[in-house]
């Protein structure tokens, strides 16, 4: 296999696992559908994949 300069992706850090249940712990994207999820920065939510962006309300709040 040959290993990318960025390294490889650690999908196990997108979900938390219960005693009984998985859940995702990122938000995934509503244009790109499941599988693909969303970075968390400070004041919005990005998808890498096809750059749809959203804003965080808690934070505009704070800066105005």
């Amino acid at each position: 296999m040959a290993k990318d300069s960025k390294g490889q992706v650690s999908v196990y850090k997108f979900y938390k696992v219960n005693e009984n249940s998985v859940n995702r712990a990122k938000r995934e994207c509503p244009r790109c559908g499941k599988g693909i999820f969303m970075a968390d920065h400070k004041d919005r939510y990005t998808c890498g994949r096809c750059g749809y962006t959203e804003f965080k309300k808690e934070h505009n709040k704070k800066s105005k």
